[in-house]
This record gives C-alpha cells, sequence and structure tokens, in this order.
C-alpha cells in the first residue's frame, strides 16, 4: 500500500441505523460503491466475457460483505453512549461480520498470480479516468477527497507497473504531479511532504532500467522481461530432467536505500517480471486450431503464486513461509528470493554451523539508526534480525530453489542438505567493482541478470542507449546462447542432480540459464578480477563444463563484438578451435 496519507473519516452512511437485518439478506433499493464499482469492471472493454461465473459471484459477494460491514459499523455511532447490555448484541452482529468479511478474504485470496485480474483492475481504473470521476473533487473545499483522488492514481500506477504499461505511468505520473502541486497549494495539511516523497519514488522507479532502448525517431521502446513463448530454451530430445513445476515463491526485498514504489522494491519488481509470462490475447488464444474443444477443460495455472514480502520481520518471514510450504503441492517446488542487506558474524566462532556466518537483514523496529544495524549484545549471541541458513533447513523437506542478492550471500553456500529433496541455492557476488557499486541504489546487478541479461550485459560494457533494431538482433544471439547453455548443463556428466530436478520447469530452467550467462560474463570482464565478484552456487556448478566452458565463453565475445564492446572482455580465455 502506498503510505501517502492519512485515511480520511469514513463518512456515516444514511443506511447506518438498519442493525438489524440479517447478513443473508441483501439490500434491496440502493446500489453502494462497490456494486457500482463492479459494474464499471464488467462494462469497461469486454471484460465481463474474460470473468469466469464463479468468479464474478466471489466479486459480488466480497462487495456485499464490505457494504454490510461498512453500515454495521457506522450505526455503533449512532447508540447512546451510556449502559452496558445494549452495546453487546450490535457489537456482536459487527464483529461477526467483519469475521465473515475477514474469512471470506482468505479463503478467495487473489494470490494466484493471474495477470487476467490485474487487467481488471486496469479496467476499472482506467474507466474512472475517462469518464472523468474525480473531475469535480477540485472544485469542492474538502482535502479528504483530494487524498482518495491522489490514492486513485498511485493505486493506478501500481497496476500500470505491475502490467509494464510504462507509457501509461509516466502519463499518470504527471497528472499527479500536477494534483499534489494543487493540494499542497490549496491546503496546508501536514501530509504535503509525504505526498512529494511518493512522487519522487514513483519518478526514480522507472527511471531505474540503466539502458534506454529507442527507436528510429528516439522514443523509448517499452521492453518486457516475462517469459515468452520463446523465452526458455525447449527441452531437446535426450535431455533427462524432473518434472517438478514451480508452485510458489517469496520475494523479499529489505535493501537499504534502494529506489522503490509503494512496498515494491526495484529488485522485487524485477525479480516479480521474471516469475510472470507474457500474457497472451484470450481472442488469439480462442482462434488457435484445438482451443474450442478445451476451452471447458482446466488448465495448468500460467504463473506460480508469489508474496510480495517488503522489509519483514523475522516472525512475518516465517510465518509467510511455513503457510506457503504447507500449501506446497505434491511434485512443486518452492522459490524464496532474499534481495537484503548481509548481516555478519560479530565474532569468531569454534564451529562452523549454519548459524555461524550470519544471513541477511530482517526488520526491526529498533536497534536501528539510519538503517544501519547495531550489534550491542555479547559477541557470542547470534543476531537476533536476521535470516540464516539454518533458518530455512525445515522448509527442506520439500524441493527448495533459492536466490540471495546479498552482500553476505556467501552464509548460504554452506548448506547442508538434510533429507535429499533437491536444493539449489544461486548466490550473488558480494561485492561489485568500485566503478558499479554507485548503481547499487537503482538495483542490483545480479537480479538484472536474472531479469533482463541483455541489459545487464550492456550496462556492464559501459552502453547506455541502443536502437531497437540492433537489440532484437542481440536478444535473438542471446537465445541461441541460453540454448547451448542449457545443453551444457544437461550434457554435464560431473553436474549435481539437483540443477536437473529442477530444469523441467520454464522459469526456473531460465533463471538457471540467466545465472550461468551472468558468472560466466563476469568471469571474462576485465573489471571484475576478485573472487567476491562472481556469483556462486550450492551446490557447486562444475566450472570447466559451464561458466567457464570455452564454446560459452566464444559465444560472450561474439555477442560483444556485435555491440562492439569486445575491448572490455579478455581474449586469453577460450582455446583455439
Amino acid at each position: 500500500m502506498v503510505r501517502g496519507a492519512r485515511q480520511p473519516q469514513q463518512p456515516r452512511s444514511r443506511l447506518a441505523p438498519r442493525l438489524t437485518g440479517t447478513v443473508e439478506k441483501p439490500p434491496r433499493k440502493r446500489k453502494s460503491r462497490t456494486e457500482f464499482a463492479l459494474k464499471e469492471i464488467m462494462s469497461s472493454g469486454g471484460a465481463e466475457d474474460d470473468i469466469p461465473q464463479g468468479e464474478r459471484k466471489t466479486v459480488t459477494d466480497f462487495c456485499y460483505l464490505l457494504d454490510k460491514s461498512k453500515q454495521l459499523f457506522n450505526g455503533l455511532r449512532d447508540l447512546p453512549q451510556y449502559g452496558q447490555k445494549q452495546w453487546q448484541s450490535y457489537f456482536g452482529r459487527t464483529f461477526d461480520v467483519y469475521t465473515k468479511l475477514w474469512k471470506f478474504q482468505q479463503q478467495h485470496r487473489l494470490r494466484t498470480s493471474e495477470t487476467s485480474y490485474l487487467n481488471e483492475a486496469f479496467s476499472f481504473y482506467s474507466a474512472i479516468r475517462q469518464r472523468s470521476y474525480y473531475s469535480q473533487v477540485n472544485k469542492e473545499d474538502r482535502p479528504e477527497l483530494v487524498v482518495k483522488k491522489l490514492r486513485y492514481y498511485a493505486r493506478f500506477i501500481v497496476v500500470c507497473l505491475l502490467l509494464n504499461k510504462m507509457d501509461v505511468v509516466k502519463d499518470l505520473v504527471k497528472e499527479l504531479s500536477d494534483e499534489i502541486e494543487d493540494y499542497t497549494h490549496r491546503f496546508n495539511t501536514e501530509d504535503q511532504v509525504e505526498w512529494n516523497l511518493v512522487l519522487q519514488e514513483v519518478a526514480a522507479f522507472i527511471e531505474a532500467d540503466p539502458v534506454m532502448v529507442l527507436n528510429d525517431d528516439n522514443t523509448i521502446v517499452i521492453t518486457s522481461n516475462r517469459l515468452a513463448e520463446t523465452g526458455a530454451p525447449l527441452l531437446e530430445q535426450g535431455m533427462i530432467v524432473g518434472q517438478l513445476s514451480l508452485a510458489d515463491a517469496l520475494i523479499i526485498g529489505n535493501c537499504n536505500n534502494q529506489v522503490k514504489f509503494s512496498e515494491l522494491t526495484v529488485d522485487m519488481f524485477r525479480m516479480l517480471q521474471a516469475l510472470e509470462r507474457e500474457p497472451m490475447n484470450l481472442a488469439s488464444q480462442m482462434n488457435k486450431p484445438g482451443m474450442q474443444e478445451s476451452a471447458d477443460k482446466p488448465t495448468r495455472r500460467e504463473n506460480p503464486h508469489k508474496y510480495l514480502l517488503y522489509k519483514p520481520t523475522f516472525s512475518q518471514l516465517y510465518t509467510f513461509l511455513a503457510a506457503s510450504f504447507k500449501e506446497l503441492p505434491a511434485n512443486s517446488v518452492l522459490l524464496i528470493y532474499l534481495s537484503a542487506t548481509g548481516v555478519f558474524p560479530t565474532g569468531r566462532s569454534d564451529s562452523e554451523g549454519p548459524y555461524d556466518f550470519g544471513g541477511v537483514l530482517t526488520n526491526s523496529n529498533r536497534d536501528i539508526i539510519n538503517g544501519d544495524a547495531i550489534h550491542k549484545r555479547n559477541q557470542s549471541h547470534k543476531e537476533m534480525h536476521c535470516l540464516h541458513p539454518g533458518d530455512l533447513y525445515p522448509f527442506t523437506r520439500k524441493p527448495l530453489f533459492i536466490i540471495v542478492d546479498s552482500s553476505n550471500s556467501v552464509a548460504y553456500k554452506n548448506f547442508t542438505n538434510l533429507f535429499g529433496q533437491p536444493l539449489v541455492c544461486l548466490l550473488s557476488p558480494t561485492a561489485y567493482p568500485k566503478a558499479l557499486q554507485d548503481q547499487s541504489q537503482r538495483g542490483s546487478l545480479f537480479t538484472l541478470f536474472l531479469n533482463n541479461p541483455l541489459m545487464a550485459f550492456l550496462f556492464v560494457s559501459g552502453l547506455s542507449s541502443m536502437r531497437r533494431g540492433l537489440w532484437e538482433k542481440c536478444q535473438e544471439y542471446l537465445r541461441k546462447i541460453n540454448r547451448d547453455i542449457a545443453q551444457l548443463l544437461t550434457h554435464s556428466r560431473s553436474i549435481d542432480q539437483a540443477f536437473l530436478q529442477f530444469f523441467g520447469d520454464e522459469f526456473l530452467r531460465l533463471l538457471l540459464t540467466r545465472f550461468v550467462f551472468c558468472s560466466a560474463t563476469m568471469r571474462m570482464h576485465k573489471i571484475f578480477r576478485e573472487t567476491r565478484n562472481y556469483p556462486e552456487s550450492y551446490p557447486q556448478l562444475p566450472r570447466d563444463e559451464t561458466v567457464e566452458n570455452p564454446h560459452l565463453q566464444k559465444h560472450i565475445l561474439e555477442l560483444a563484438s556485435i555491440l562492439d564492446v569486445r575491448n572490455v572482455f579478455f581474449e586469453n580465455t577460450i582455446d583455439d578451435y
């Protein structure tokens, strides 16, 4: 949620005195705002055809419970402020409705990561904008209504970001800027600074990409980093891989001073996009041969469930981990992505256990000044506000795929696979060359490689812009590199079988091939010369067959030649053919 301003006081409903009605009976005459909102969604852009009947009923039921809870809550204000017994029945009835609403939200939580829900939200917000729903707000001397309008803009921007509609985002940011300027000029409120901060955050967020792709007329091309039909290398005949599929993903962000908007850091956003399929137009799907016959059959879930946790406490993180672990289906994988500040051991230890190497920072409301944790406790004690590798051991009872982007990522190199289930950890460099360190606020280079490897390759090569034609040519060559990396991994005789167990899933296969490309690129680059500049993994990959393979090194040099940046890479690492 955007923490831009305080929630204005809920206006008293005219239906507030109706406390004797039952939850089962819907109101007969007056249409609520939520019913109007639902009607707007259904009537915009043909969205009704895309919403199954069962899901439409879910939305209707939710709207009704929400309205009923508001009516009962507002009605409590009309009760006399004396006596005790007369309050009990009204409080009980109100509490019951809120309980039903809460349970309904838990049972029908829209966390399926289906982009159709975002498209519905986009249709709804677009309808509000096109029909000038808030056009009269600025004419009234009511700051709470203006705040509602500003919140609408902030939420619309979040939806557009998640849908990668950056052209709309830029228009919305300009409109939001004008609205904030008008708001601060007309009303002397306490939240002016907060709203200006919201504007600064979103402006920095949309400018976080280090490379621009340009059309011939110098307009910026909006690139998508979701999984397309031709994105992941195909499994060729003879490749022996596991049949596991990625079902759940926890995306955790707790980096100090990284660009963010709402509760979404740049790293979280990039990993979120890497775990999304490129949405297909429903009409084009139905025109494909065989689609009409299978339309009524259940299809596989397009995207894994995702939890986005921004600066969670240890207890919050562990609660979501446990819930996701419990609900994980058979033959499925849980992915944990950690983008967080490193926590290092405070003293030497005679042992080398899973709690002796530190880990990554979890949030705490105390002992933190200017973003830096203060270690006041005895050095023999372990850091409390830290996710240690040992904390993840219980969850290795099921297939687990871990990505750690942190200055202390190597702490997770000391894993022990206690239960024999597939387990892989992809670990970022713990430090970058000084020439690249100033860019850390705009997102991690390691995560950028996993999200958009070509943009990351251009960035480390010193390029800040590129023409669309050359971009597409390089993307096609990069797909060839990914296919060859897939062959290297599946044909290796010494690779740990855990990698191949995950290779059957398209998302994980693409992450693994991008990881190898990232590692090989950094090992060949002239400014990446220290061991801590390189990614690592658990279990270790056979270097001579993967990240230091001469065939892969030749491909990287050929890509550099296409971009005319071959001079930034070492050439004496490849063998003669």
